[in-house]
C-alpha cells in the first residue's frame, strides 16, 4: 500500500474541514465514484450506474450503487465532493486489502473490488454504527473520507479506539468490539463500546463522531410548543 504511487492526476482543495477531490481522467480512462459524488464534470465524461455490495447493502438503507466517468474523446476532470464535511485520504493498493467504514468510500480506480463484509450481529449490533463494512482490494487508487480530520496511526500490538471515530484499517489487523469497565460505565460514562485492535497495520480514525455532534446539537434545537 502507497500513498505517493498513482494512476491518475488528482488534487485535495479544502483539507481539512471540507476536502473536496479533483481527478484528471485521460483519454479512455474511467473512475469509480460513490453514488451522488460528482459536483463537477467535463462535459465529455459519460456516466455509468454500477450496483456494488447487492442485498447487503440494500438491506442497511445504504446506497448499493457507484458510478463510472469515463473521458470520452479527449481528456476530461471531474471534482468529487464527500457527504461528510471532513478529511480525504489516498492509498495506492498494490494486490492488498483495506477495510472502510460503510460512509468513507469516495472514489477509487476500475480494478479496486468493492465488497461488503459482514461484521456479525454482535458487532455490528453493539457499535452502533453500520452493519457492514467495505472490503477494497486489487490494484489502484483508493480514496476515502473522514468526518472531522483524520490520523493515521500505524499499530504494532494491541490499540483501542471507540467504534464511532473508526475510519479504515489494513487486512493485517483483527479486532474485537467491546466496552470500557461494567455496564455501568457503558450506560452512564459517555463513552461508547470500542473495537480493540490487535496485530500489525495502519488505521486511520476520524476526530470527530457523529453521535457525538447530534448530541452537543439537540439542547440547541427549537421546539413547538
Amino acid at each position: 500500500m502507497n500513498q505517493t504511487t498513482t494512476d491518475y492526476d488528482h488534487r485535495i482543495s479544502g483539507r481539512p474541514d471540507f476536502s473536496f477531490l479533483t481527478v484528471a481522467l485521460k483519454a479512455g480512462q474511467t473512475i469509480k465514484v460513490e453514488a451522488a459524488g460528482m459536483a463537477t464534470m467535463d462535459t465529455n465524461l459519460g456516466m455509468k450506474t454500477m450496483m456494488r455490495g447487492g442485498l447487503s447493502r440494500l438491506l442497511t438503507g445504504e446506497s448499493i450503487f457507484v458510478n463510472e466517468f469515463t473521458a470520452q474523446a479527449g481528456p476530461g476532470e471531474i471534482g468529487i465532493a464527500p457527504g461528510a464535511p471532513g478529511d480525504l485520504d489516498h492509498v495506492y493498493l498494490e494486490n492488498n486489502t483495506i477495510y472502510l467504514q460503510n460512509s468513507a468510500y469516495v472514489a477509487s480506480s476500475p480494478d479496486v473490488t468493492l465488497e461488503t463484509k459482514w461484521q456479525g450481529f454482535t458487532k455490528g449490533f453493539f457499535s452502533g454504527e453500520n452493519l457492514f463494512l467495505v472490503r477494497c482490494t486489487g490494484r489502484g487508487d483508493l480514496w476515502f473520507n473522514t468526518y472531522g480530520g483524520m490520523i493515521a496511526v500505524d499499530v504494532d500490538g494491541d490499540y483501542i479506539v471507540d467504534t464511532g471515530h473508526i475510519v479504515a484499517f489494513t487486512e493485517g489487523l483483527n479486532y474485537q468490539v467491546g466496552r470500557i469497565g461494567g455496564y455501568k460505565s457503558l450506560f452512564f460514562s459517555g463513552e461508547g463500546l470500542v473495537c480493540r485492535f490487535n496485530g500489525r497495520g495502519r488505521l486511520w480514525i476520524q476526530t470527530r463522531k457523529l453521535g457525538a455532534f447530534a448530541s452537543w446539537v439537540r439542547p440547541f434545537r427549537p421546539h413547538k410548543g
